[in-house]
Formats: structure tokens, C-alpha cells, sequence
């Protein structure tokens, strides 16, 4: 296997943002500069890299020829070089090949995360705010905020829906292969009798949409206002402060409530709106690559049970990856870092196997 002509395709690409990057046509556009600029910083290192690596090539075929001379401790000398420049090559193409995988390039990105009751009724919405606090906390943990944009609370204080926006660099890599069914077994207590029962709700992990990812196209919105309700549907306020937008061309609606101003309203709801079309052009991306590699880690589709957190054992499973943790009350007070982790490392060793599998 060849990695040159991969570190050739990068080094042709590298130089020619170089040479972009000094075009006054492109220093007038402050959006294309920031653009070109991103994409140069994500090649640098992969380019620094490969030149190191051809410079370890060409010091190994150097030592290679002073395998032939006539001095026997020359020889020896040589020897020696050439089994430690064989071991650092090694070990370089193993990092290389790491580096050549492409980047989501919504890593970086801030998070819209919607959690929805689904199966259970009241133990389910119950469940829901149990899932809105756990990544809150993890979001504590991080060193991120996070700022409700929309929710529908009910009396016991679960959430029919909630969605907020988690805000910190690198939140959506961390949270991306949450989305899916998240499962819950438990007594619930709104249950006299003791069984345990079976509850699900939905979760979805958006990246935030910006002003370049997604234009919007006021004439495609329907914009509606009505007096804010708590829970149980009664109205809470005697001015016109919610805001229902609907996306014609998709169907989707979403309602912004919990600010006191209309515009504070339209304005979340239309955050929601974009993060959420950013998110299909997304999946779509995604539905192409699938064509030729099928992910074990998961699609991330809302359809797909993905955990299951069993209060009687104090146990939570990842069912992606077949890990176990016996910890519950720490996992649901933020601590999941370790089946996030475990879910990047596998995601990490699919994308190589599928790397290697194009440079062969």
C-alpha cells in the first residue's frame, strides 16, 4: 500500500489555497477567506507530516545503500539505521493513515438537541427530562452552556419535547452518535403497584446551523403568533408572544414560547428551522457514503434503539458497541464519557478500514 499519491493530492491542494489565499479577489470576500484559511489549517499538519515522511524514505534508501559497503562496522552501522528508520516509517503510516481520514465537517459545530417522550406516556416524558439533565450535566462537565430554545413540560415535570442548544467547541463530535431510542426500564412513580416498566424516548443531535450553511427563504416560511401555554395547554400569557413557524417546502413546524418577545420567539424558532435542514442535507450525505461502507457504529437514525438504562441493575448498555456500564447514577449526572469514547474509537477504526481499503 501507497500513501504517496494521497499525500500528493493534499500537497497539490495545500499549495493551491496558498496561492488562493493571496488572490485580492478572495482577501475582498471575509466568508471565502474564512473558508480558505479553515481548510488550509486542516491540511497543514497532514502536509508537515508527509514531507517528514518523505524525508524518513529517502534516509531509508540512503541507509539501505551503506549496507553494501566493504567496511563490515559500516555495514553493521547501517543495519541498525535502517531497522529504526523501518520502525519510525512504520509507525508514521499508522499516523498518516489516522490523519487521511476525512473530517466531519460538523465537528466543530455548536448542537441542537432535541429529546422527545415517545413510548410510556408520563414515565416517558419523566424520562425525557432525566435525558435533558444528563447531557446538561455533561455539558457542565465540558465546560459548554446551554440555553433552552423550545419545550413542552407537563405536570409532573417530564417533557413532552424540549430542545436546547448546547454551546461549545466541539460539542457536536462529542454528542453526534447520540441520536437514536434511548430506553428506559424502571418502577415508575406514577405506578402503586411496583412492576417495571418499559419506556422510550427519542433523541436527536443536530449540528447548529450558521447564516452560510443555510439560507432561508422568507416567502418558503409561515410565520404564526398565539399567547405562550404551560402545562396542560393553559395559556400563561394574555399578549401574542409565541411564535409558530412552519418550512413550507418540508412540512416542518416548530413553536418558540418560553422568551417574552415575539422576535426573541422567531428568532429561536428559525435557529431550530436551520440547524434542522442542515441536519437532512446532512443525513443525505450520509445515505451516499452508506452506498459504500455501512457503519456498525449506527446511523444515528431516531428509529434506532441505541441504549438502554435499566434502574433494577443500575446498569446502562450501549447496544452499538455491546458495552455495559453498572453505574447509572453517574452516567445520568453527566459521566458518559467512556461509551462516548469507546462509540468515536470504533467510528475512528471503521473510517480506517475504509481508508485503507482506498488506498490499496
Amino acid at each position: 500500500m501507497s500513501l504517496m499519491p494521497r499525500l500528493d493530492e493534499v500537497e497539490a491542494e495545500f499549495e493551491e489555497l496558498e496561492g488562493k489565499l493571496q488572490d485580492p479577489d478572495v482577501l475582498k470576500d471575509p466568508s471565502e477567506m474564512a473558508r480558505l484559511a479553515k481548510r488550509r489549517s486542516d491540511l497543514e499538519p497532514i502536509v508537515e507530516a508527509g514531507r517528514e515522511y518523505r524525508a524518513m524514505l529517502s534516509e531509508l534508501d540512503d541507509a539501505r545503500a551503506l549496507m553494501d559497503d566493504s567496511d563490515p562496522e559500516m555495514r553493521k552501522l547501517a543495519k541498525d539505521e535502517v531497522e529504526q528508520l523501518a520502525a519510525k516509517i512504520e509507525r508514521m503510516e499508522a499516523t498518516l493513515k489516522e490523519m487521511l481520514i476525512p473530517k466531519d465537517p460538523y465537528d466543530e459545530k455548536n448542537v441542537i438537541l432535541e429529546i422527545r417522550a415517545a413510548a410510556g406516556g408520563e414515565e416517558a416524558a419523566l424520562f425525557a427530562a432525566d435525558l435533558f439533565r444528563m447531557y446538561s450535566r455533561y455539558a457542565e462537565r465540558m465546560g459548554w452552556s446551554s440555553e433552552v430554545l423550545s419545550q413542552s413540560p407537563t405536570g409532573l415535570g417530564g417533557f413532552k419535547e424540549i430542545i436546547a442548544l448546547i454551546n461549545g467547541k466541539g460539542a457536536y463530535s462529542k454528542l453526534k452518535f447520540e441520536s437514536g431510542v434511548h430506553r428506559v426500564q424502571r418502577i415508575p412513580v406514577t405506578e402503586s403497584g411496583g412492576r417495571i416498566h418499559t419506556s422510550t424516548a427519542t433523541v436527536a443531535v443536530l449540528p447548529e446551523a450558521e447564516d452560510v450553511d443555510v439560507e432561508l427563504d422568507e416567502k418558503e416560511l409561515k410565520v404564526e403568533t398565539t399567547r405562550a401555554s404551560g402545562p396542560g395547554g393553559q395559556h400563561v400569557n394574555k399578549v401574542e408572544t409565541a411564535v409558530r413557524v412552519t418550512h413550507i417546502p418540508t412540512g416542518m413546524v416548530v413553536l418558540c414560547q418560553d422568551e417574552r418577545s415575539q422576535h426573541q420567539n422567531r428568532v429561536k424558532a428559525l435557529k431550530i428551522i436551520k440547524s434542522r435542514l442542515l441536519d437532512l442535507e446532512r443525513q443525505k450525505q450520509q445515505e451516499r457514503i452508506a452506498k459504500t461502507r455501512k457503519s456498525q457504529v449506527g446511523t444515528g437514525g431516531r428509529s434506532e434503539k441505541i441504549r438502554t438504562y435499566n434502574f433494577p441493575q443500575n446498569r446502562v448498555t450501549d447496544h452499538r458497541i455491546g458495552m455495559s456500564l453498572h453505574k447509572l447514577d453517574e452516567v445520568l449526572d453527566g459521566g458518559f464519557d467512556e461509551i462516548i469514547e469507546a462509540l468515536s474509537s470504533k467510528h475512528r477504526a471503521e473510517a480506517m478500514e475504509q481508508e485503507q481499503g482506498s488506498l490499496d
